[in-house]
């Protein structure tokens, strides 16, 4: 018998009829007799419409009172879920008329204690108690994802995707045999799907490979989820809520084998929710970057790609890119800096650009990997504005309306389309 978690995300309890699936799916984990403890995202949808109340009362809403709001949606979720658990137990005879088979939790009630990192908190701990104490009873506890409280009993939220970081840290508090990660997908693919139609599903990949995947634009898996799995040795596996079709099992490199030998490059990312910033007449000094980076890093600003450009004239230049949702608080953040420190500091900013990427753990052992993307580009006439790289990694800004024909070409290019 095995412990699971099972985690839905929002298109998998997107409407009554979704959830009654996910219920029956649930009973039939138990059926096989797993123990199971299930984690839900708010309803599709549900977690947008707050979030865009919350900006039309104040464009900078990121406060105590902002996660308040927002975690409203899995509250929703939770108790949808455990009604429909209890319901489908009932039609099958496994409970009595008024019978419980589900209880909902919300994060703080299951003791999901994090930091008072507003909208991005990170977990410290769980207390497990009231989760084994409702598995050994028999009972399936559906637990609100994206959610936690902090040291002043404040409710918190894990920011977006929150909810997969929720799930894999359970799995490891309960020490659980399985975390099932349930989407609207069928796993994890070389590509998006949507951007190239022949991109393939990947059936095992590794956490550094998924790391990489999910910081840098694909939408399966939160990047903190997996770190966290990999810490913590979770084993994680990424499913359909809506087929029976084999997923994606992301697991520690050296269970791929042979694979990371046979293969260079194992997925293209792609991100058009970029924005590049370039800073010009700064003080050509030691320190100034620690100062921009750190007015940023206050704000929990997470900064990518970075470029400082040799000074001219004693005046120095960088240049570096944010995620789209961050750009209204990094305007801010700079601004902010210009008026107390560089005065003579230009801001200009770029909505134009994507962010187009190739990962894979055998890039390591293939020289040549990067001046091959580059060729490739080249070859149809898209020009690089950035790069980035690191062991399993290369990055390249190119502009938004190429970035399609990048990942086609990229996909293709390392020969992609022909993997079994």
């Amino acid at each position: 018998m095995a412990l699971i978690v099972q985690k839905f995300g929002g298109t998998s309890v997107g409407s009554v009829e979704r959830i009654r699936g996910v219920a029956a799916r649930v009973l039939d984990t138990v059926a096989q007799g797993h123990r199971v403890a299930v984690v839900t995202s708010a309803m599709s949808g549900e977690t947008n419409r707050l979030v865009a109340l919350a900006h039309d009362i104040d464009p900078l809403p990121f406060s105590r009172e902002y996660d308040l709001i927002l975690s409203a949606g899995e509250q929703v979720a939770v108790g949808l879920l455990a009604l429909a658990i209890n319901a489908e137990a009932r039609k099958r005879g496994l409970v009595p008329e008024g019978g419980t088979k589900a209880r909902g939790y919300l994060g703080h009630q299951v003791g999901i204690h994090t930091d008072n990192g507003y909208s991005k908190a990170r977990i410290r701990e769980i207390d497990t108690k009231l989760l084994f104490s409702e598995l050994d009873a028999g009972i399936v506890p559906v637990v609100a994802g994206f959610q936690g409280v902090d040291d002043s009993n404040s409710i918190t939220t894990l920011g977006r995707g929150g909810s997969d970081t929720s799930a894999v840290a359970l799995a490891a508090a309960l020490r659980a045999d399985d975390c099932e990660i349930y989407t609207d997908v069928d796993g994890v693919y070389t590509t998006d799907p949507r951007l190239c139609p022949k991109a393939r599903k990947i059936e095992r990949i590794s956490y550094e490979e998924m790391m990489e995947l999910a910081s840098l634009g694909a939408k399966v898996l939160q990047i903190r989820s997996v770190e966290l799995a990999a810490k913590f040795r979770v084993p994680l596996h990424v499913i359909s809520s809506f087929s029976n079709t084999p997923g994606t099992r992301v697991v520690h490199r050296e269970e791929l084998g042979m694979s990371m030998e046979q293969v260079d490059v194992s997925g293209v990312a792609a991100d058009n929710n970029q924005v590049k910033y370039h800073l010009r007449g700064l003080p050509n000094r030691p320190g100034v970057a620690a100062m921009v980076f750190g007015a940023l890093t206050r704000e929990s600003i997470v900064v990518d790609v970075i470029v400082q450009d040799m000074p001219v004239s004693g005046m120095a230049s960088l240049s570096f890119t944010v995620g789209e949702a961050e750009a209204l608080r990094t305007q801010t953040a700079l601004e902010r800096l210009k008026a107390e420190a560089f005065r003579e500091m230009e801001i200009q900013s770029d909505k134009s650009l994507a962010k187009v990427s190739i990962v894979g753990v055998g890039m390591q052992h293939h020289p040549g990997v990067a001046a091959r993307m580059f060729q490739i580009l080249g070859e149809q006439n898209i020009d690089i504005r950035l790069i980035s790289t690191s062991e399993i990694k290369v990055s390249c800004l190119v502009a938004a309306d190429q970035m399609k024909l990048a990942v086609e070409s990229l996909h293709r290019g390392f020969g992609l389309d022909r993997l079994d």
